[in-house]
């Protein structure tokens, strides 16, 4: 688990808190729908082409992701 979720499980490293609720909507759909990490980047990438939510695929925003939804397999695709 990341450092910014042991603080606050709510932050990804997104620039607004509308990023970051962005985001926790897709982390908690990861987890209910049991996603890969294959999904869950490609869900990110999908999100990060809305010019709002760009950083959505900076480095430390798939990391949070990637801790909040419990990920062990290859982090780098």
């Amino acid at each position: 688990m990341s450092i910014n979720q042991k603080i606050d499980p709510g932050y990804y490293g997104m620039f607004s808190e509308a990023g970051n609720q962005a985001v926790d909507g897709l982390v908690v759909v990861a987890k209910a729908l049991d996603l890969s990490w294959p999904q869950v980047y490609s869900a990110l990438n999908v999100l990060g082409a809305n010019p709002k939510f760009r950083e959505a695929t900076d480095t430390v925003v798939r990391e949070c992701v990637y801790d909040a939804c419990g990920f062990d397999t290859e982090f780098y695709l």
